[in-house]
Formats: C-alpha cells, structure tokens, sequence
C-alpha cells in the first residue's frame, strides 16, 4: 500500500516538451478551433498592436515632460497639430509645454486602457467559444470510441483529459497568445527605441542585463526542480490519507490506527525536510536576485548619469532609457514563463489530439435507421484473445445455436469465458477468429447503433445515474411518456417501493444510485430494460447479491422481462436457471457440457452436477 500512487494530473501538467516545427503542429491543430471566430482574434490582435504601441509612446513623453520641467524648450505643438492631428486652437488653451505633454500622457492612458479592454474581450470570445467547441469535440469522440480504447487508460487521465488539459488550452487561447506576441512587440520595438535614442546607454545596458537574466533563469529552473520534488512528497502523503479514508473499515478491522498515522507522519516530515530545502535555495535566489538585478540597474544609472554630466543625453532621455529597460526586462522574463507554458500547452495538445485522432466506434452524427430482430443468435467457432492479453486465449472454439425467444443460461467459474461471450455479442470487441450471427447475419454488417438497441443487459453490479428514478428508467428509451415509464415499474416490481418515496419519481438516487438499495437498484435497471423492450435479453448474475426478499421481486421481475424475447442468463446460483430451455457450461474457454437441467444433473461426475452439490442444491 505504501508503494502505490494515484494518477496525479499534475504528473502531466509538468512534463515538459521540446518546442520545435513537429510539436508545434499538434498545438496548430488546436487552433484550427479558433478559425469559425478569427474575426474576433484578428481583432484582438490589432487592439493588442495599439495597446502596446500606445504603451511605448508613454516612456518617451514622460522623459519629455522631466526635460520640460527643467526648462528644456520642446515644440510639443508639432506632436499635437502633426502627429495626433489636433488643431492648434484646440489645445491653446492648456498653455505651457509641460501641462501638454501631461495632457498627452492622461491620453495615452486612456486610449491604451481602451485597446486594452477590446484586447481582453475579443480574445476572451476566441478563447471561451473556441474551448467549447474542444470540449464538445472531444467529449462527443469519447463516447464514441470502443471498450479497447478504455481497456487502455485510466480513468483519471481521461478526466484530465477534459479537465486539466482543456484548462492549459484554454489559458493559450485567452492569455499565452496575446502575452507571446505582446512581450514580443514590446522587446522589439523598445530595444529600437532604445537604440534610437540612447545607443551608448544601450550597448552597456546590453552588456550587463543579459548575463544576470541567464544566471537567474539557470537557478531557477534548480528552484523549480526542488519544488516538484516537494509537490510529489506531497501528494505521496495525500495518497495515504486518500487510501485509509477510503478503506477506513479495515483500518479499524486490523487496528492499524497507530500504523497509519506513523506512515503519514513520516511521509510529512520528507516533505517538511525538502520543502525547507527549497525554502533555503529560494532564500539564497532571492538575495541573488535582489543583489544583481539591482546591482546591474545601478551599473545603468553609474554609466548614464555619466553620459548627462557629459551633456551627451539629457535627463528626460536617461528616464525614458530607465523605464523602456524595464519594459524589455519585463518581456524578456515574461517570454521565458511563457515558453514553459507553451511547452505544457504542446504537451496537452498532444494528449487531446491523440484522442481526436483515435478511431471511433461509428458516426454520431450519421442517422442509422431503426431495425427489430429476431432473435436468433449462431457463435460459429469463435475464438477470442483480449487485446491487452495477447498471450492468453479466452475463448478457444465457442459454437452456440440460440433459437429466437429461447433462454438460455451460461454456467462455469470465474474466467471460464462466459462474460466474454456476453462482451462479443454486445460488439465490445471483435472476434479473433470465426464469426458470431444474429438472425443469419455477421453481426460485424450491422450498423452499430442500430444493433444495440436491439439488446439489452441487466448487470450484477447496477451503476445508476446521479438523477431522479424518472431519469434513470426514461435512459432505456429517452422519449419514453411518463405512463410508458410508470408501466415500466410496474412490470419490474419497482413502483411500490417508488411510490412510497415523497418525492415518487422525482426522488433522486444519488451517485451510482447509494440511496438506494441492491434489490432496488436491480429493479430500476429492470425498468429501464423493459423500457428499452429489446429483442435479446442478456441478464449477467443479476440476483447474486440479493437477499431471500430482494431475489424473489427481482426474479418475477425478470420473468416479466424474458417473456416472449432470446435470454442468455449468466447465472453462479444455479436455483435461478431450473426453468431455462438450454445451459451451456464453459470451462476454460469451452463447452464442455450442454443440455436442459434435468439432463445435466443425471450426468454422472459432470461439471454441472457437481456444481449442483457444492452448492447444496435439492434436485
């Protein structure tokens, strides 16, 4: 126990990809989503070309302005009248140059705040339209791809799938695009201000900057290994918590309290002791930090205010160079977070389009027309090996000839193959060899869809929907009328117990139906069978873990459900199949003996009859 981990989304989120022309076109396939909305992105990115623009200007006036106050004449008119195309009489009335230049600035601001809203909303709209359409897509493909495909995965990564891979999407499409090209635009165009304007100041600044910039993105990303080292202690001890919540009962059945408090104490002071460790290493960054970036800033300032005493720059020019090396430095640190969010935004595509790509059962959208069967079912020499098991072959030769209207049942022990010629009937998988027929036909020319609403499956274990009883049932026919859905119950032994509840049919069962109890739950997956009124029926031990009680509703219920359609009976308590017109016994992937119950039971040392006896049966 102490060895074992749940899958953790965050163990995805985290690995990094390389970012090179393959990679990238996993993450353009995404974005081939956006395109029913590239009206709203193309308008998104010439707001974000303005609002950018117009935040470039702002460094540049505002070195005007000091220039001004210290008595520096400037023809700031010409930027009025020629630039912004204001006329002269317009603006006469602010007077002084420096309280037009401060006019300017508010303007900036407010024409840069305005672009930046357009910018935020259009790109808002590509991103929030643009992920439903993958979430529809990619939900609509899950459902549509075969049991194989989930022979393979977990579950929790199919939800992170949905969840945590979307949400890295989704950030791309709202936040990761914008901030790549605007930090880009902004270290482009301020680098060429800068250059214009100041090319001494900016050499030296070119000299020293980039080095500290490179020594502090190499212990960072040390910092950042140190931290996943803690993330992962900790959910190492989340585990724990999560297992002995979950198995509370035989915690306290062993009495093993002190021995999980001590594994989860112990796995806390790991992630204690690395989180101090982290803690230490952040501690000496952050000084490092604080040491040489502050200390590169006053490299700049020594080296330009050397360049004003020599009257090359000017005040108002070393201030505009100060605040445009902030915004490079800015964007240079911002591109590095964003390539670590384009890395995990590639990752996640991959993972998406993996199963985009996956093959579906069938075409939701393609109408199958609707179609009624028979009855008879034929397993012509059927050989079967799970694909996940290459090695081992379950079914080794199965010939079965069920008559339309027949009952049937399917006895051997566990891993006989009895499910598994339930699963190939159902067309979970395909047959490896020979072939199986419905009323004459290969089951594999049928269309899917079509095929499986002529069958139905009553389970032992019953998973319910977390809705009402209603809803529940109406799932074996979802535009059943209330009366049909009401007769429903009725055949199955279910609307007493319904109708005792307040709220009826409205009551809610709970996730996978825990309000309700075994025989209950039966009931309603009887109801939603009986609904669903399918030629061939498939009840796979559905009285097993019943009470006295339970079992009898739910084996009149049953005898209401098989009447006048092929029933195939998976059955361990063999009392339940006396009145079968057939059994087939399997044994090792098998039929080994076959015949009504009176036959079997006079076959001396035979499987079925010794069945019989273990389980103390009066014949």
């Amino acid at each position: 126990m102490a060895g074992r981990r749940q899958y953790n989304y965050d163990d995805e989120i985290d690995k990094k990809v390389v970012v090179n022309q393959n990679t990238l076109k996993h993450l353009l396939g995404i974005y081939n989503f956006i395109l029913p909305y590239r009206g709203y992105f193309v308008a998104g990115i010439i707001c974000l070309v303005l609002s950018s623009a117009t935040v470039l200007a702002f460094p540049y006036f505002t070195g005007q302005l000091i220039d001004t106050s210290l008595g520096k004449q400037l023809d700031v008119g010409y930027v009025f009248t020629n630039v912004i195309k204001i006329p002269r009489d317009s603006y006469q009335f602010l007077g002084k140059d420096i309280n037009m230049i401060a006019s300017l600035l508010i303007l900036i601001l407010i024409v840069q705040s305005i672009f930046s809203f357009l910018r935020v909303f259009f790109f808002a709209r590509v991103s929030e339209l643009g992920i439903a359409d993958i979430r529809k897509t990619l939900y609509q493909k899950l459902i549509t791809l075969p049991i194989t495909f989930y022979d393979k995965r977990r579950t929790g990564e199919l939800m992170s799938r949905l969840t945590a891979d979307i949400s890295l999407l989704h950030d791309t499409f709202s936040i990761t695009l914008a901030e790549f090209l605007r930090q880009i635009f902004i270290f482009i165009i301020g680098l060429a201000i800068c250059f214009w304007e100041t090319p001494k100041l900016t050499f030296f600044m070119l000299a020293v900057i980039p080095l500290l910039i490179i020594a502090g993105l190499f212990f960072g990303k040390s910092i950042r290994k140190m931290s996943k080292k803690t993330q992962d202690e900790l959910a190492n001890a989340n585990t724990i918590v999560e297992e002995t919540l979950q198995a509370i009962h035989v915690v306290k059945a062993f009495t093993n309290e002190f021995f999980e408090v001590s594994r989860y104490r112990h796995s806390l002071d790991r992630v204690v002791r690395n989180a101090l460790t982290t803690a230490t290493y952040r501690g000496i960054f952050v000084s490092f930090i604080i040491l040489s970036i502050f200390g590169g800033i006053v490299a700049v300032l020594w080296y330009g205010v050397t360049l004003v005493e020599n009257k090359e720059i000017s005040i108002g020019e070393l201030t505009s160079f100060v605040i445009y090396t902030v915004f490079v430095g800015g964007s240079i640190g911002g591109l590095g977070d964003i390539y670590g969010q384009l890395q995990r935004a590639i990752g996640a595509s991959e993972r998406v389009q993996e199963i985009l790509h996956t093959d579906s059962e069938f075409d939701i959208m393609l109408l199958q027309p609707p179609m009624r069967f028979v009855g008879n079912i034929t397993f012509d020499n059927v050989r079967f090996t799970y694909p996940t098991r290459q090695d081992i072959e379950v079914l080794k030769g199965i010939n079965l000839d069920i008559k339309a209207g027949e009952k049937v049942a399917l006895v051997g022990h566990s891993g006989a193959g009895k499910s598994t010629i339930i699963q190939l009937l159902m067309r979970f998988y395909s047959v490896s060899h020979g072939q199986i027929k419905v009323d004459g036909k290969n089951i594999q020319e049928y269309p899917l869809i079509a095929y499986r609403d002529n069958i139905s499956i009553v389970p032992q274990e019953v998973i319910l929907f977390g809705g009402t009883i209603k809803e529940n049932i109406a799932y074996g026919k979802p535009e059943a009328t209330e009366e049909e859905i009401i007769e429903a119950a009725r055949k199955a032994n279910a609307l007493e117990f319904i109708e005792s509840f307040p709220e009826k049919f409205a009551t809610l069962v709970g996730e996978r139906g825990v309000k309700l109890s075994g025989g209950q739950r039966q009931r309603i997956a009887i109801a939603r069978a009986i609904l669903k009124n399918p030629s061939i029926l498939i009840l796979d031990e559905a009285t097993s873990s019943l009470d006295a009680e339970s079992e009898q509703l739910v084996q009149e219920a049953l005898e209401e459900l098989m009447k006048d359609r092929t029933s195939i009976i998976i059955a361990h308590r063999l009392a339940t199949i006396r009145k079968v017109d057939k059994i087939y016994v399997i044994e090792s992937g098998l039929i080994v003996e076959e015949g009504s119950h009176e036959k079997l039971t006079n076959i001396d040392k035979g499987i079925y009859s010794n069945l019989i006896k273990l389980q103390m049966l009066e014949v």
